[in-house]
């Protein structure tokens, strides 16, 4: 699973911009939970500068920040991970970008929408 960290972060307008880091830090928390519960390798993607996460993450979650800067960074990280899998088909990435969706899914991989997904994790 490749997660548009920022995505599932601004599918609820529910203050988020005010505490970015702390916005990223609960995801990658209720991640950390969700791959415990399921250990389904996870990697989620964010825009923006990167800072350290809590120690002791769980092994099949990996966060990253995206390698160049600007909007929608990270979409193109995102694309070249499912373009790099040898399993493309396998690969579920989580986001509500359209323009990032319909790239992923002509790579072969599938798409949820991050408002649904935040629900799952958020239950």
């Amino acid at each position: 699973m490749v997660v548009d960290g920022m995505n599932v972060i601004g599918s609820r307008p529910d203050g988020w911009w005010r505490d970015r880091r702390g916005a990223i830090e609960v995801l990658v928390d209720r991640l950390a939970l969700r791959v415990a519960r399921q250990p389904t390798p996870t990697t989620v993607v964010f825009d923006g500068r990167p800072f350290a996460m809590p120690a002791g993450l769980p092994a099949p979650l990996e966060v990253r920040f995206a390698t160049r800067g600007g909007p929608h960074a990270a979409d193109a990280d995102i694309a070249q991970l499912v373009a790099d899998s040898a399993h493309p088909a396998e690969i579920l990435v989580v986001t509500s970008d359209a323009e990032l969706a319909g790239r992923v899914r002509s790579l072969g991989a599938r798409v949820q929408g991050a408002g649904s997904f935040r629900r799952e994790l958020e239950r």
